[in-house]
Parts: C-alpha cells; sequence; structure tokens
C-alpha cells in the first residue's frame, strides 16, 4: 500500500496536517511528523487504521519526502505488523 504523507504539525494546534488528522479525514497508510512538546514524533495511521507513534523506531526522510522506518512496525498484541520503506507499506 502506498502511504500517504501529510503536512508537519504541531500537536493540537490547528493546520493542515494537524486538521486532516484530527478530523478523520487522513487515509490507511497516512503519516506526518508532529512536535510534540517540542520534540519530533511520527505519527501514522497503519494500513489496519491503527494510530500509533514511532518515537522508538529510526526514521529516514528521503529526498522526496517519504519516511523509511526500522525496526518494523508491530501494533501488539493482535494488530497489524510490517514496513514503512519510502512511503510504501508491506505487511509481514
Amino acid at each position: 500500500m502506498q502511504g500517504q504523507r501529510l503536512p508537519d504539525a504541531v500537536f493540537g494546534e490547528p493546520g493542515p496536517g494537524w486538521d486532516a488528522y484530527d478530523n478523520g479525514h487522513c487515509a490507511l497508510g497516512s503519516y506526518m511528523l508532529v512536535d510534540y512538546h517540542g520534540k519530533p514524533n511520527l505519527w501514522l495511521l497503519d494500513p489496519a487504521g491503527h494510530v500509533g507513534r514511532v518515537s522508538t523506531h529510526t526514521i529516514t526522510e528521503h529526498e522526496d519526502g517519504t519516511i523509511t522506518v526500522s525496526p518494523s512496525i508491530y501494533d501488539a498484541p493482535d494488530g497489524w505488523h510490517g514496513y514503512l520503506k519510502r512511503g510504501v507499506w508491506r505487511s509481514v
């Protein structure tokens, strides 16, 4: 699944990225960089519709704005498990 990068946002402050997230208008696989109380924190909506932060993962931002997250993303215990590489989601 091809993910969609939303505009960067500040947690809880109005703006294109936060408004899309807060109003539930972002597609499955969307992700954005959020300034969370002064610290960058990447939020994502995985292909199964679970919202999560990947603050403990390594995030690589590519020239085209896509990202790669490692290691794999796992919404324990029964959720989605897979990879986000260059903006493309792949399940395990």
